[in-house]
């Protein structure tokens, strides 16, 4: 029994020495379903290129302003003139079509760009209202036809 133990270890590791690119192979094959999925799950994302203005509270009552430059329902990226800290929750009040969305945001890894920082952030705390007003109003930007058709069958 002990022989059979000392050398399935080296039968293995000679395995996989001997054919490297069968293991190489198997691993593509055992992602690949992940990132489809998660293609598949993520919401979709507006480029507004700075087109919409975005005021942000800061947790000591300062405002900086912002303009969005891209945003989907569960965040998106602001260009800022400074970056402000990393993890930090600031309120985001901006204007979609006729409504004002107010959400609770949390600010991640800036980057630097050429005019300033672009700052990532995540919807922390979004009303019910202001949830629908976002997704109508991204909906009508990207010309969704399927929102359309559903409301005039």
């Amino acid at each position: 029994m002990a022989e059979e133990l000392e050398s399935t270890p080296s039968e293995v590791s000679g395995a996989d020495v001997a054919n490297p690119s069968a293991s190489a192979a198997e691993v593509p094959t055992t992602n690949a379903p992940r990132k489809e999925n998660k293609l598949l799950d993520r919401p979709f994302r507006v480029k507004l290129r700075g087109s919409v203005l975005a005021l942000l509270r800061l947790p000591n009552r300062r405002d900086v302003r912002s303009a969005i430059h891209q945003i989907s329902m569960t965040g998106g990226v602001v260009h800022l003139e400074k970056p402000l800290d990393e993890n930090l929750k600031v309120e985001m009040i901006f204007h979609m079509g006729s409504a004002t969305i107010r959400a609770r945001v949390q600010m991640l890894f800036p980057m630097w760009a050429t005019q300033g920082w672009m700052q990532p952030f995540r919807f922390l705390e979004l009303s019910d209202e202001s949830r629908e007003n976002l997704n109508l109003s991204l909906k009508s930007l990207v010309g969704d036809k399927t929102s359309t058709a559903t409301a005039g069958a």
